[in-house]
């Protein structure tokens, strides 16, 4: 089983780009992040024609998650991370596919730093720890899938000196990742590419993408339970060169059909 993320940056307008990667690697459950189009412009229509069903958060001009599924059916579990109902952005979609808690997310990215904007980003990650701690304790496969806005490591980022106060690198958000880790929580692409440059964002600015100069915000956290059914994973970076792309790129893994 193929389960991938990818930040579309806008799915109307990049809807060829995401259309052309889902024929050309076919996974069977994709989370996307930044739909950028109110709940009644998800573009349901070509999704079915590409042979997936979904569900989707809308909003209009920002954020937006949406869960495709192939032939499999989705149970959507919350639209929302509990924990603050006057929260009005849409980052946060959970269902269950195949016996498996899919958690697609889009974290604030919280700059700049400091502001209030980073205060939103640490109280999010607060009320989406409660909710991964649950997972944890209650044993369920269970994949935390999307853009973080998290760096994890120096390695994660071209010349990481550059960042150190930025809202993506601070180390507020690195050691709520290590937490995270810590609960139980694989970082599925990290462990499978120890020592390897891995980036899944390149800035549309300065030639990011020609020189590689790139960094890692696309994550896939396993559970315990799951992570004996890693096989492999990757990060499709050659989409981010295709024409009128998103600045993120496909990040994907394997997982084997059982234990």
């Amino acid at each position: 089983m193929k389960i991938a993320t990818y930040n579309v940056n806008g799915i109307n307008g990049r809807l060829p780009v995401l259309l052309k990667w889902l024929k050309e690697t076919s996974p069977d459950i994709v989370c996307l992040q930044e739909l950028k189009a109110p709940q009644e412009r998800f573009p349901l229509q070509d999704i079915n024609n590409a042979g997936y069903q979904a569900i989707w958060n809308g909003q209009k001009s920002w954020n937006g998650v949406a869960i495709l599924a192939k032939n499999r059916e989705i149970t959507e579990v919350q639209r929302s991370l509990p924990g603050d109902t006057d929260d009005v952005q849409s980052r946060y979609i959970e269902a269950i596919i195949d016996q498996m808690v899919i958690c697609c997310l889009y974290l604030p990215n919280g700059n700049p730093y400091p502001g209030p904007k980073f205060d939103y980003k640490l109280s999010w990650i607060k009320r989406f720890k409660r909710r991964t701690n649950q997972l944890i304790k209650m044993e369920l496969p269970a994949i935390l899938i999307g853009d973080f806005n998290i760096i994890p490591e120096p390695m994660d980022v071209y010349k990481p000196e550059r960042w150190e106060n930025d809202a993506l690198y601070r180390t507020e958000v690195r050691k709520a990742f290590k937490d995270l880790q810590k609960k139980g929580w694989l970082d599925s692409i990290r462990s499978l590419y120890p020592d390897e440059k891995i980036y899944t964002f390149w800035d549309y600015l300065y030639k990011a993408y020609d020189r590689n100069a790139g960094m890692r915000l696309d994550h896939i956290l396993l559970s315990p339970y799951l992570q004996p059914r890693l096989l492999s994973g990757g990060v499709d970076s050659h989409v981010r060169g295709w024409e009128k792309s998103s600045d993120h790129a496909p990040v994907w893994i394997e997982l084997s059909d059982h234990l």
